[in-house]
């Protein structure tokens, strides 16, 4: 029997990797600050140290994170915060795998004791915020050639009890990545930073893409929030506890590398993992490496039916019709596939590519493990005055990527 619990995952319009718009003249997402304090961040702070953590710190708000509320935390200097006791752990593990539950937007090796370096700093400047700020910090051993700048974000909806919270990530500078002690050379090489969360269960977590290599320094240049806001990541939690991507109203979002949008997260058999493609017509899935696809869950909109298509060239196109796909009904695939093709989506459903809830896609694996997914949009036009695009022929992933951008940009600019 199919397990109950599902992981939903997010492909919205509004998600991109910046490095991929071509564009220059953009600033990474700055840090929150105004808070008082020598440098804005607020008047509480951690003394210059290495490996250091702050005692037990009261929340504003209480947190449900993965069904355990919390109501303190430990910062540690060592780009985290964590919620059963302080940890000095300076080399990253891979997620799962942190010791206790823990928050980690840069988890390395942090050493500000140069006097190059800045602080650490936290401050609650109001009842439902709690900010942590590493900023312009150096690493080990008292190091401060290259720095790096960023901020964890804990917030609640106003007057909110329940224990739901979102966790957002800025990043406004990255330079390093590794302390020496970890194998690094002047900031880099090594066991590279971790980026994510992790329950500390061996099970529940997620990590940033490029966490523990050196592509982690990528972070500051993607986002899964805006094309507008590169470095800036965001996390939602439910007061129920459930992260991220557990539920299709929660969704996780991905990042586009190399024209299509790429998902990077743990699975297990029998459980359906929910991804959200942006726009209307079909999508191609494929795996890049992990478990294969078993099988598929189509949402249900006006559509009777779909088309489900396999590929008998690699991936390289979709000629074999395999069925009907009903929505909300799950398929098996008579064997593990590596790529489908979900196609013939209503283009009178005018789905907005803005809406990140507008195709939600069930989807089983063969076996256990961290799978790399690949997603392709079909893409089509309407009429030029539409508000939404509609019929052209598939004009494949980068026409796709710029019409989004033009999209968006057009209804923006309508909104002015």
């Amino acid at each position: 029997m199919r397990r109950s619990v599902r992981t939903s995952i997010v492909a919205a319009a509004l998600t991109w990797g910046f490095s991929l718009l071509g564009q220059a003249g953009y600033a990474a997402t700055p840090l929150l600050n105004g808070f008082g304090g020598p440098s804005g961040y607020g008047e509480n702070f951690l003394d210059r140290n290495d490996d250091g953590s702050t005692t037990q710190l009261p929340l504003p708000f209480p947190v449900n994170f993965y069904g355990t509320t919390y109501n303190s935390l430990w910062v540690n200097n060592n780009g985290n915060v964590t919620f059963t006791g302080p940890l000095g752990s300076f080399t990253p593990s891979a997620f799962p795998g942190a010791p206790q539950p823990m928050i980690a937007p840069w988890w390395a090796d942090v050493d500000t004791r140069n006097q190059g370096s800045d602080i650490v700093y936290f401050d609650a400047p109001n009842a439902d915020t709690f900010v942590v700020t590493w900023p312009n910090v150096g690493y080990y051993s008292v190091q401060a050639d290259k720095l790096n700048s960023f901020q964890l974000v804990l917030q609640r909806n106003p007057g909110d009890t329940s224990g739901a919270f979102t966790a957002q990530f800025r990043y406004a500078q990255l330079q390093w990545t590794t302390g020496s002690a970890s194998g690094g050379t002047n900031g880099l090489g090594g066991t590279p930073a971790v980026a994510g969360y992790d329950a500390g269960d061996t099970m529940n977590y997620f990590m940033l893409p490029g966490s523990r290599t050196g592509e982690i320094l990528d972070v500051v240049n993607l986002s899964n929030v805006s094309p507008d806001t590169p470095g800036l990541w965001q996390f939602s939690f439910t007061a129920g506890g459930d992260a991220p991507g557990e539920t299709p109203e929660n969704p996780l979002m991905p990042v586009v590398v190399d024209d299509s949008f790429v998902f990077n997260f743990p699975v297990q058999p029998n459980r359906p993992f929910f991804i959200d493609p942006p726009v209307a017509v079909g999508y191609n899935y494929t795996v890049a490496g992990g478990p294969l696809f078993a099988s598929v869950i189509a949402p249900t909109l006006s559509d009777t039916s779909y088309d489900l298509y396999f590929s008998t060239d690699s991936c390289a196109t979709y000629g074999q019709f395999v069925g009907n796909l009903s929505p909300s009904v799950p398929f098996d695939f008579t064997s593990p596939q590596s790529c489908f093709s979900i196609q013939d989506i209503d283009v009178a459903m005018n789905l907005d590519p803005t809406d990140p809830l507008a195709f939600v896609t069930g989807i089983f694996f063969d076996s256990a493990g961290f799978v790399n997914v690949t997603q392709t949009p079909i893409v089509v036009n309407t009429d030029p005055t539409s508000s939404v695009p509609g019929p052209l022929p598939f004009l494949g992933a980068l026409s796709a990527f710029r019409w989004s951008r033009r999209l968006r940009r057009k209804m923006l600019g309508s909104q002015a």
